[in-house]
């Protein structure tokens, strides 16, 4: 592998560090530079992107606590269901991921890619305000229980499609990326066991796109406390919906 690409995918882990606790969705960046800079079967491609988020959901957790996001009740609870309904969904993504072609993988990818960013485009033109109505828990454990098999497909963490799903039902930013934090822990972890049965982690490319995503895990997060967030949310929306079609049609 050239040294343009390695770098390549070392900075892919810094910035989605970045979007994963500043906007949510930007953990899936590493996922696309792996699939699309490397040889990598789907499987190697989902389990060395699912190793990284165990350290980066963890250190987010950490982050979210110490600001008191995850302090509150409310929010404690969200993230409670969300990952104990990952628990069950995850390993029904690994499953799946075993029977899909580099073909399809670079198809559901492109699906998923291009939903996020509508989803983040849609919520920005709604505007800041949210509703005062939380999701019930059945819905949420639905929506988790859902994100965790599309994260075990293809090994993407918690934040990607949970923070614009949360947000869109009404719930506030900081609160949705907390939850999704702690949701992102189990997914992982889940994840990786899943994988490591099947070899199918490649652990060199785990590390040097892990330890860049954790250092964008730490600014990220200083920046969703100190920064409006605003054109960072239309860069990855451009960024998404323009990577959308090549994945899909990448393969």
């Amino acid at each position: 592998m050239s040294v343009p690409v390695l770098i390549a995918l070392g900075l892919l882990g810094l910035v989605g560090g970045v979007g994963i606790t500043a906007v949510g969705p930007g953990g899936v960046l590493p996922t696309i530079g792996l699939f699309a800079l490397t040889g990598l079967t789907p499987a190697e491609v989902a389990g060395t992107a699912v190793v990284t988020h165990v350290a980066t959901g963890a250190l987010a957790s950490a982050a979210y606590t110490r600001s008191g996001q995850l302090r509150e009740p409310r929010t404690r609870r969200t993230a409670l269901v969300l990952a104990v309904s990952a628990v069950a969904g995850t390993p029904l993504g690994v499953m799946v991921n075993s029977y899909v072609s580099k073909r399809m993988f670079g198809l559901v990818l492109g699906v998923f890619v291009a939903t996020v960013a509508g989803l983040v485009w849609f919520r920005e033109r709604r505007g800041t305000a949210t509703s005062r109505a939380h999701p019930t828990t059945a819905v949420v454990a639905g929506l988790g229980f859902a994100v965790a098999v599309a994260a075990g497909i293809v090994g993407i963490g918690g934040p990607m499609l949970t923070v614009p799903l949360l947000v869109a039902l009404g719930v506030p930013v900081l609160e949705s990326l907390a939850s999704a934090q702690a949701q992102s822990v189990v997914i992982a972890g889940v994840g990786t066991l899943g994988y490591v049965a099947h070899g199918a982690v490649d652990w060199p490319l785990a590390v040097l796109v892990g330890v860049p995503e954790l250092a964008g895990v730490l600014l990220g997060w200083r920046i969703a406390h100190a920064l409006p967030t605003r054109h960072l949310k239309y860069a990855l929306i451009t960024t998404l919906f323009a990577l959308a079609p090549y994945l899909a049609l990448h393969g």
